[in-house]
């Protein structure tokens, strides 16, 4: 029977360790706060701390790291929870899957597959570029077996706070109101589906072939412009999208940190930015949920709400 160490219960950890466990799996989930998933084990554990990351291991064939912290912490965060994750898993022999995003390449100039380069000079991308490369080169000297999945900016019930296409714009949307967004909303863009994440991760975790490598979530492109328009003709609202102008960005992100990491991270929305995961289906044998479906079943979930 497959062991399991989920770490973070948020919008993918949590899906993820009760879908483990749904197909037998043993699964402990671990997070600050001792938070709950179904059919898991729930477990407090500070990820930047190497003995408790490895106690919490103890056992598990695979750890899933899956926290984020709040972008204003990556600095300061991410580079220890990197350390401790590696320590454990050198420590236990588990295997790692790391959860990913795409803003080590930077700035595309076409689609982005699993091989484009990192070309990030952004400082959330070169902390994510960072961590990858520590892991890889664990791996690469044998003290540790691990991958990366990385997803376009996600989408799904549930979803909200900084979700670009979370509660808030649908919630406009459907109230035939105008959802304001970062950057130019006409442009095209990958949007990756919760439930496809989660599956991802899994076959990832159950790939035999060769690790130390990065996988990308089946996902789906469309402009924020093309899904107002898809919104409004399944429920006959009337919503509309427009961009916040860059220099209200950049003047927000003067007194507000966290706006200046959303504005640092904008430029992802000033031009097609597009994932490409046609290995990823190949190799993983994992498919993207239909668009229409998806979309829809996510809208429901915030008109539900009203």
């Amino acid at each position: 029977m497959n062991k399991h160490l989920v770490v973070g219960a948020g919008l993918i950890g949590r899906p993820l360790a009760e879908r483990l466990a749904a197909r037998g799996d043993t699964v402990t989930i671990a997070t600050r706060s001792g938070s709950a998933a179904v059919g898991a084990t729930a477990r407090v554990l500070e990820a930047n701390d190497p003995a408790a990351f490895a106690h919490a291991a103890m056992d598990a064939s695979t750890i899933f790291l899956c926290t984020n912290p709040p972008y204003t912490d990556w600095a300061a965060q991410w580079p220890p929870i990197f350390e401790a994750a590696i320590a454990a898993a050198s420590a236990t022999d588990a295997r790692i899957v790391v959860m990913g995003n795409l803003y080590p390449y930077g700035a595309p100039t076409g689609a982005m597959t699993e091989h484009s380069p990192e070309t990030t000079t952004e400082a959330k991308g070169l902390i994510r570029q960072a961590g990858w490369a520590r892991m890889r080169a664990a791996h690469e000297a044998g003290h540790v077996r691990a991958v990366e999945v990385r997803a376009s900016d996600y989408f799904g019930p549930g979803a909200t706070g900084t979700a670009h296409l979370g509660g808030s714009f649908f919630t406009a949307v459907l109230g035939s109101k105008t959802a304001r967004v970062v950057g130019k909303p006409q442009l095209a863009h990958s949007w990756s589906y919760l439930p496809d994440i989660v599956t991802t991760l899994i076959a990832a975790a159950d790939y035999t072939g060769e690790w130390g490598r990065i996988w990308h979530v089946p996902s789906s492109t469309a402009s924020r412009t093309d899904i107002v328009g898809q919104v409004n003709a399944h429920y006959g609202t009337h919503g509309k999208v427009s961009g916040y102008p860059q220099l209200l960005l950049r003047s927000l992100g003067v007194v507000n940190p966290m706006m200046r990491e959303v504005w640092a991270s904008s430029y992802q929305f000033e031009m097609p930015y597009i994932i490409d995961s046609t290995e990823t289906e190949r190799e993983l044998d994992v498919t993207v949920t239909p668009w229409t479906g998806a979309l829809i079943t996510t809208a429901e979930s915030y008109r539900n709400k009203k």
